[in-house]
């Protein structure tokens, strides 16, 4: 069994200055031999053998060796050196753009030399650009090449030189149990690390690659057990931290919070609104996600949330991603809370410095009893007198050290005792099965898996953007039945300026195109208090074609609102074009979606239109988008700068994520030790990002 040691790596020592190779590997959070060990090959080189140039096809990377026929600096179109290399087969022209007068004297005719890169079809044949040179007839290795993750200044040689000195040093005892490994069919932790450094040429080239041999099973099932086990941990710690409980009295807050609605809860509701007060009365903090279709009624739960926390003496934070979107939090609570006596703060960035000093000094003196606001929330200079419960919405939209920065405001020693707060994550994108399973397994989850009634469903179509004129005619037709519409703008990923200069654009020529109708315009760049009064202009129906860029995403609710069109689809994510649709079908009238896009398509662009045409399940969708680009947008982990799963795919490791799942229990029960150790092993200094 593997124990936790401290030992300098070989590569990474140096007299008086760390040297640069240190700092490199460092940079890839190589430090001790352990970590060397499980830094494992993206892929693999075959360097085993020789095969005839005549062979030689596009695409495929191969090694060759053969005399130096021809070799010239040409100046057209630029300065290059070419090169011919002829075998008994044939020829391989050669190629480099850029050049030292070393490599040009390599390449003097008569030489006999061994070259390795991948093939090209080039003017006249195989080629090859930029190859890796060395001298013909010296032994060839018996294993396949690896080649690993790296950064820049390190090259593959030197990562491979720390590898296999590690390798050396490593303690490589397996951290699980006989009885684990037999019943999974695992093989040895020893023997897959140097199968998967060191795979001898007979090893399947395509299940090294494609992750199917048994080495890369024992692997993931590492990956995935220590992550069960981080997670598995942190909910065990945080079942020994102290939460102030927050219980429920009748005829309080909540109480008067039920009666005064003027609309019925829906049974998911309900159920959602009692876990959550159950999960408050406990003494130790809630980690719970609430997670709900667009549209399903997460805002009034929520505010059931903070009625019972602030009746039993505590402030509550809600923060959100955009300004939009707290607005439309801060908008709703107001009406619901304030008549019943709660003094409800907002703040975000954007209000002047005597505002921000105010609403900072009502938080601080606990006058406020709830906070609505962005990431203003979580500035050095905002302290609360008591929070009691922390609440995200959109969760995934922050970073995870952010979402730390909230829950510790609640942590002052001299303010609360050491009482950690209650935290509440909302998302409107569900958490798909294997996800859920992984990454979120530390999480009570409840689910509103139905929509308030009257909310009809949302008619998707796909429309050329060459049959514009007939989506125009659809907008007027819309708004002559007395309808809203949003006209989304175009996804400029390399400029927020280019978006914003695209909305202005589409605006005006809306504008003209449309005479008769009142064009509202709105995008980031406008000042809160402009913001503000173009939603409510929309709110009011004093607008009849809303022009937005992704603003408004997520929380603007305008029952009248029955047509979404989205400019140039294509260049959306799936859950984005989810989130935007979920806009309209707030009111009882049919509500459409025209997805407008621009041909050609892209596979992955064709594969998430296809995907909101036939499905408007938001977990079907949400499984969907795992498929296509992993875990990282679910999680909100992208600004963290930690690494998601290295070596599993949720998707098509999904029977090696319940093997892990099943071994977790009884590896923690029986084996302490060795779950320790296996940790130790995977998950260095990662676990305090798993809390949040």
């Amino acid at each position: 069994m593997a124990t936790a040691r401290k030992v300098r790596h070989p590569a990474a020592t140096g007299d008086k200055a760390t040297s640069l190779v240190e700092r490199k590997l460092q940079a890839l959070g190589l430090r001790e031999p352990g970590d060397f060990v499980v830094h494992l090959p993206l892929r693999y080189e075959d360097e085993t053998r020789i095969v005839p140039i005549a062979s030689l096809y596009a695409g495929v990377h191969a090694q060759v060796e053969g005399e130096v026929m021809h070799s010239e600096v040409q100046f057209r179109p630029r300065r290059q050196l070419h090169a011919t290399l002829r075998d008994d087969s044939g020829e391989l022209a050669l190629r480099w753009l850029n050049f030292y007068p070393s490599q040009q004297k390599q390449m003097e005719p008569g030489r006999r030399l061994r070259v390795r890169g991948e093939v090209r079809h080039g003017f006249h044949g195989a080629e090859m650009v930029h190859p890796r040179v060395s001298v013909a007839g010296l032994p060839l290795p018996e294993a396949l090449t690896p080649v690993y993750p790296t950064t820049d200044g390190l090259t593959q040689a030197s990562l491979r030189k720390a590898i296999d000195q590690a390798l050396q040093t490593a303690d490589l005892s397996d951290t699980l149990p006989d009885d684990i490994c037999s019943r999974y069919g695992l093989m040895p932790f020893g023997q897959a690390i140097r199968m998967l450094h060191h795979p001898p040429a007979t090893v399947s080239y395509a299940d090294l690659i494609e992750r199917g041999h048994p080495a890369w099973s024992r692997i993931k099932f590492d990956e995935l057990l220590a992550q069960q086990l981080s997670l598995a941990a942190a909910r065990a710690a945080r079942r020994r931290q102290r939460a102030k409980p927050l219980a429920v009295a009748q005829g309080d807050l909540v109480q008067g919070l039920r009666n005064s609605l003027p609309f019925a809860l829906t049974a998911a509701q309900q159920r959602c609104i009692d876990e959550i007060a159950s999960d408050l009365g406990r003494s130790f903090p809630m980690h719970r996600l609430l997670q709900g279709d667009v549209g399903s009624g997460k805002t009034i739960v929520a505010a059931f949330a903070a009625a019972q926390a602030i009746s039993s003496g505590c402030q509550v934070a809600i923060m959100a991603p955009t300004e939009i979107l707290a607005e439309q939090h801060f908008q709703k609570l107001v009406g619901w809370l304030e008549p019943l006596g709660v003094q409800v703060a907002w703040l975000t960035g954007s209000l002047t410095p005597k505002a921000r000093r105010l609403a900072a000094e009502a938080i601080a003196s606990g006058h406020a009893q709830l906070v609505v606001g962005t990431q203003a929330l979580i500035q050095d200079k905002v302290q609360f007198a008591d929070l009691g419960l922390a609440i995200l919405d959109e969760q995934h939209r922050f970073g995870v050290g952010q979402r730390l920065q909230l829950s510790r405001k609640g942590e002052h020693e001299a303010n609360t005792g050491g009482l950690i707060p209650h935290q509440l994550n909302m998302s409107a994108t569900p958490i798909p099965r294997t996800l859920a399973m992984t990454f979120f397994a530390d999480l009570d989850v409840s689910v509103i898996d139905e929509l308030p009634p009257g909310r009809s469903p949302v008619l998707t179509k796909l429309i050329s953007d060459t049959r514009r004129d007939d989506v125009l005619g659809s907008v007027v037709t819309e708004v002559r039945l007395g309808r809203q519409a949003y006209w989304v703008c175009p996804l400029v990923e390399e400029s927020e300026a280019l978006q914003l200069q695209t909305a202005v654009d589409t605006h005006a020529r809306l504008a003209a195109a449309l005479p008769d109708l009142r064009v509202g315009l709105i995008h980031g760049k406008l000042a809160p208090a402009q913001k503000q009064e173009v939603m409510q202009a929309f709110r009011d129906g004093q607008t009849d074609l809303l022009v937005a860029t992704t603003v408004i995403e997520v929380g603007v609710d305008v029952p009248n609102a029955s047509l979404m069109i989205i400019e140039h689809a294509e260049r959306f994510g799936l859950a984005q074009l989810h989130q935007l649709r979920g806009r309209v079908g707030r009111g009882s009238q049919q509500s459409i979606c025209v997805l407008m896009y621009q041909a050609p398509l892209s596979a992955i662009a064709r594969q998430r239109l296809r995907a909101m045409y036939e499905t408007s399940d938001g977990f079907d969708i949400a499984r969907r988008d795992l498929a296509l680009r992993g875990p990282g947008e679910f999680l909100g982990v992208r600004q963290s700068g930690q690494a998601l799963l290295r070596f599993a795919d949720l998707e098509t490791d999904a029977l090696i994520v319940e093997q892990a799942q099943e071994a977790l229990q009884e590896l923690r029960k029986r084996y302490p030790d060795h779950a320790k150790a296996h940790l130790q092993r995977w998950m260095r200094n990662r676990q305090d990002y798993l809390r949040s």
